[in-house]
């Protein structure tokens, strides 16, 4: 049925800044793209000679010690002293520390080295290199020519190949690729989790028209009254498409051919606002992942998305849906595959991953703690699992520092703008478990304010901690204000006290505002079996995890969610225990074999009850 396109719709044209920073080119999918995933040969330099001399001064670019440059000698007598070649290689994406045992520890730089071919690029058309994701800091050559850096392990970037540097055959492309964690970076130093290097997402060499659409949003109105929306069947949607470039003039086609909507948007400058109305919408839910095909056409090359369109909001102490009421059955998750001890990277990877939070009834995950692949987003929104998605600001970075709170706000951008149009994500949450003080509270409102102004159409959140405090847990951290949802973790059973201290546990929360345990639970080591008295079997776990539902059956009219820690085992270098953790973090309702633990069957129970209940 062709649905009707009512006829309102405005554009407003914003002029960007010419001096701003590259920004990140979104849905490279639907792109000409060439893959540049597979083998790269390396050499693994933990002293950085290939960048630094043996005065420790940063080499010249035409320095032939330097790595980004091509080792060819020429003739035998000539000295040279690095060089790329088999069987040195390692698998792109992936990390270096599942691939190879001497590097399961090694903290430092890694030269990452592939020759790559391009078709003679026609007039106007432009070439750029994107990364899913590089941990932690990337310098990126070719031919001998550096193109950029970046900090940020788990975000994506991408920079343009000067026409001029190409060839059509045997571009020599270099990256600088380390590891090593600083106080002054996000995350900093300490972490609970194994800091994997690499190239650990996918690899593109993209060509461009010379004008493009770099950037783009569409979602429902966040200020639309969504209830008087679905009784008239008449949403109010709202986006915007930024170029590359300011364009003298042109047009932006936007379709979604299933709604039989297709507008043609004039545009003159480099960023266009829009809105428009639409009948007969179905909204996305986890019970109904509706998504539309949605294209946008601008100078001869058309992006394609699958989209869906919901709103969320919270009112008082509720999270609300498409305006009802829902309640957050989650899990936590780290973009790992246990049974292969690696870093988690394919739609093969997020299927597993969501699948497992699917059998356990869950309909929302918490991606921990950094922005996971842009495979586990896509995947959520065909599947219906709302999404936590999460900036890597852990415990306790300096919250003094401008400089840090920058690298903080550049990986929130990337982060949001990247995922702003999978529709499965509710929460931004700018951290987790940060110490209370006035210098903090300062540092992470700035990040929710960023945020908000990036994208003012989902919740904002950060994970707390609570104080135990006798039969009364009091949460009053003052960032509470702030956030839309009250987040904390609870481990009241595991890290002080006994599963049944839970039996007389209250909560209270300062702010008239939806509570969520963002996580909870304890560790056991899979295929122990033993009585519940005993700390690290299943059996421990077990009771830990009745007890922990006892006490949410009798929480206040305010909690509206969990999403216990942890989906599945996961590496960790502070676990050391010699026999129950062996450096794991042993916290999953799954173990490091794939097998589901006691614990496992009772939670999915509890949210059996909760679904059929709603």
């Amino acid at each position: 049925m062709i649905k009707k396109l009512l006829s309102f719709f405005a554009i407003t044209l914003i002029a960007l800044d010419s001096t701003a920073m590259e920004k990140l080119i979104v849905n490279t999918d639907s792109r000409e793209s060439i893959s540049l995933n597979g083998t790269w040969h390396t050499i693994v330099d933990p002293y950085e000679t290939g960048f630094y001399t043996y005065r420790y001064k940063e080499r010249g670019e035409d320095d032939r010690e330097a790595y980004w440059n091509r080792p060819v000698a020429k003739d035998k007598l000539d000295r040279l002293e690095h060089g790329y070649r088999d069987p040195y290689t390692i698998r792109v994406p992936g990390d270096w520390n599942s691939q190879s045992d001497t590097l399961t520890y090694y903290e430092g730089t890694i030269w990452y080295q592939r020759d790559f071919d391009l078709r003679k690029l026609k007039r106007g058309e432009r070439a750029f290199l994107y990364f899913g994701a590089v941990n932690y800091e990337a310098h990126v050559y070719v031919n001998g020519k550096k193109l950029g850096s970046h900090k940020g392990g788990f975000t994506p970037f991408n920079f343009e190949i000067p026409a001029d540097l190409l060839k059509t055959k045997d571009n020599f492309l270099v990256v600088k690729v380390d590891n090593k964690r600083h106080p002054q970076e996000i995350p900093t130093v300490n972490t609970d989790w194994w800091n994997y290097g690499g190239i650990t997402r996918d690899v593109k060499l993209l060509v461009m028209p010379d004008n493009f659409i770099q950037q783009y949003a569409l979602q429902l109105d966040p200020a639309q009254d969504i209830h008087k929306a679905k009784e008239e069947s008449r949403f109010l949607v709202s986006g915007s498409v930024d170029l590359n470039r300011a364009v003298g003039k042109g047009d932006v086609i936007l379709a979604i051919p299933e709604l039989g909507f297709e507008r043609r948007f004039p545009v003159s400058g480099s960023r266009l606002e829009f809105e428009f109305e639409l009948e007969d919408l179905g909204l996305w839910s986890p019970d109904s992942p509706k998504l539309y095909q949605v294209k946008l056409d601008f100078n001869g090359e058309t992006l394609t998305d699958n989209i869906g369109f919901r709103k969320i909001e919270t009112a008082g102490k509720k999270i609300l849906l498409n305006g009802e009421q829902i309640f957050l059955r989650g899990i936590s998750v780290h973009e790992e595959i246990p049974q292969q001890v690696r870093r988690a990277f394919s739609a093969e990877d997020a299927e597993q991953l969501l699948t497992w939070a699917k059998e356990l009834n869950a309909n929302m995950v918490r991606l921990a703690h950094y922005p996971h692949n842009e495979q586990m987003t896509r995947m959520a929104d065909a599947m219906g699992i709302l999404v936590w998605s999460e900036i890597p600001v852990y415990w306790t970075i300096d919250f003094g520092s401008d400089e840090v709170l920058d690298k903080a706000k550049t990986q929130l951008e990337e982060m949001i703008v990247r995922d702003r149009n999978r529709t499965s994500v509710i929460i931004w949450s700018v951290g987790n478990e940060t110490p209370v003080s006035p210098l903090r509270t300062s540092f992470m409102k700035s990040l929710i304010d960023k945020a908000r102004s990036l994208d003012d159409s989902r919740l904002i959140s950060a994970a707390l901690e609570v104080g135990y405090n006798g039969d009364v847990n009091r949460i009053d951290d003052p960032l509470g204000a702030y956030t839309d949802i009250v987040s904390v973790n609870e481990y009241l059973g595991w890290y002080g006290g006994l599963p049944d201290d839970c039996r007389t546990a209250k909560w209270e929360v300062a702010y008239d505002k939806p509570l969520f345990f963002s996580e909870t639970g304890a560790g056991a080591k899979g295929g122990f079996y033993a009585d519940e008295k005993t700390r690290w079997s299943e059996e421990f776990q077990e009771w830990f995890y009745k007890e922990q539902v006892a006490m949410f059956k009798r929480m206040p009219d305010n909690y509206s969610g969990l999403s216990p820690w942890i989906l599945a085992d996961f590496r960790s270098p502070r676990r050391n225990h010699p026999v129950y953790q062996q450096g794991w973090n042993r916290k999953g309702l799954i173990d490091d074999k794939g097998i589901k633990k006691k614990a496992f069957g009772v939670l999915k129970n509890y949210y059996r009850e909760i679904e059929s209940a709603q």
